[in-house]
């Protein structure tokens, strides 16, 4: 739909090829395959929805306003990247390339941004902005999400980036309108 941008995408396919090859290749060891598909099943929204409703449990009344942050944020994320995907149409890296191999079913058809990175960033920054003693969690769960998408053969590495930069910039625009 936009020429520039799709052509830009496409340079950025042949520059990042030889990475999502050999990021692919790890998916080769069922431990590590078995590992990212379940993270990004995880991924999918599980984990988050159930962080979500589990900080009340947790902590009480002051949970409230960081899960509904969370909740609106994740909203916005997910219409700005839906957006973004049906107008830029980057096709996934195993479609436009036969070396790399699917190893799960995407939820939709194109790859950027990634909308699992962009709601992995942006639940952690927000979550860990208000209970900072749940990074230890977040943190390293939100990185293995972005980097299972490129292990599983579903994004390329510029879409996890771009994804990631998104979910930032959503958490902090979230966080400055919360106070």
């Amino acid at each position: 739909m936009y020429p520039l941008a799709t052509a830009i995408l496409k340079a950025c396919d042949a520059a990042e090829l030889d990475w999502c090859l050999r990021i692919n290749r790890w998916a080769r060891h069922a431990g590590v395959r078995r590992l990212f598909t379940v993270v990004s099943r995880l991924g999918d929204g599980i984990f988050w929805y159930a962080l979500i409703l589990l900080l009340p449990v947790i902590y009480g009344r002051a949970a409230i306003v960081p899960a509904l942050t969370m909740a609106i944020t994740g909203a916005v994320g997910a219409l700005s990247y839906q957006w973004l995907k049906r107008n830029l149409v980057r096709e996934r890296p195993y479609i436009s390339h036969a070396g790399v191999h699917c190893v799960a079913r995407p939820l939709d058809r194109y790859s950027f941004p990634s909308g699992h990175t962009l709601h992995a960033v942006s639940f952690a920054v927000v979550a860990t902005h208000f209970f900072p003693e749940l990074a230890l969690l977040l943190v390293p769960f939100a990185a293995l999400v972005a980097l299972s998408r490129v292990v599983l053969g579903l994004h390329y590495p510029s879409d996890v980036a771009a994804g990631g930069t998104l979910g930032l910039l959503l958490a902090l625009a979230s966080l400055v309108i919360v106070g």
